[in-house]
């Protein structure tokens, strides 16, 4: 791909800029955990077409093994399943990826659970799994990340930890999922106050909050209200698509987004936003 140059004119500043250079995440190394469909696949997609070396982690490891080879076909990308409801899951992971890497430029938390049921019936194992995946995975894999993170970091090109929050932390779902929105606001927070304490290290730590996305998760309510009654409180009337997802991810690990930390980017169409 030619390098295209560009000329950015301020009161103190004019810098020829290389877009290439300032959106692109070649040769980064990239962990996405559940990355093997929805939306971590989409991005670590992204990832992989960019030319990063990426790691894709599912829960299964012959649903990450087989992500993992499909994505291959364009790029560097391997497989590392683990369970990440769990202190020693997360420490496991991280003791996999320290074999194979000696440092990591990119973590992206996005393995998710959610729970649905009515506040008479809603089970506390159910709110439990979904804390754990959601909020405590998160938080003990970025501990147990933390020295390969570091060796990533630096004042020019910060290391990077991007969470997959949710719009449903932004307003009331009419569906009864109280512990997955309760998780993915803990989830936003927590975000917020892990880039506080990081940034003195170099390392930025921000949100994606998607939208509507035809995940596994969104099926069963597309298929029961049908697309149109979905997508009425869109603004955009569409669903986000697997670039959307991507793009945010990669703003936000490109050099382009290295002075961004502790912000929450909503990528819903408007649907949270603006109604």
């Amino acid at each position: 791909m030619r390098e295209t140059p560009v000329t950015i004119e301020g009161a103190n500043v004019s810098e020829e800029i290389v877009l290439e250079r300032l959106f692109g995440v070649q040769g980064k190394t990239v962990l996405v955990t559940g990355g093997s469909r929805g939306i971590g696949r989409a991005i670590a997609e992204g990832f992989v077409k960019a030319g990063a070396r990426v790691y894709v982690c599912g829960r299964s490891a012959e649903a990450s093994d087989l992500a993992a080879k499909e994505l291959s076909g364009y790029g560097e990308c391997h497989s590392i399943p683990a369970h990440l409801g769990s202190v020693a899951g997360c420490r496991s992971l991280a003791a996999g990826l320290s074999q194979r890497e000696s440092k990591l430029d990119v973590l992206v938390n996005n393995a998710g659970s959610i729970w649905a049921e009515s506040l008479a019936d809603y089970p506390e194992s159910g709110w439990d799994k979904v804390f754990d995946v959601n909020v405590k995975g998160p938080f003990f894999l970025v501990q147990a990340l933390m020295p390969l993170i570091e060796s990533a970091a630096s004042p020019d090109e910060p290391a990077r930890i991007i969470n997959i929050g949710s719009i449903d932390a932004f307003h009331v779902p009419h569906h009864e999922t109280y512990a997955y929105t309760s998780s993915k606001a803990a989830t936003h927070q927590l975000s917020r106050h892990l880039a506080a304490q990081l940034a003195s290290r170099h390392i930025t730590v921000n949100v994606i909050a998607p939208g509507l996305f035809r995940s596994k998760m969104l099926a069963g309510t597309i298929e029961t209200l049908g697309e149109e009654a979905v997508l009425a409180s869109v603004p955009l009337k569409r669903f986000a698509r697997p670039s959307d997802m991507a793009g945010a991810a990669l703003f936000l690990a490109s050099t382009a987004g290295s002075f961004v930390t502790g912000a929450i980017v909503p990528v819903d169409g408007g649907h949270a936003t603006t109604l």
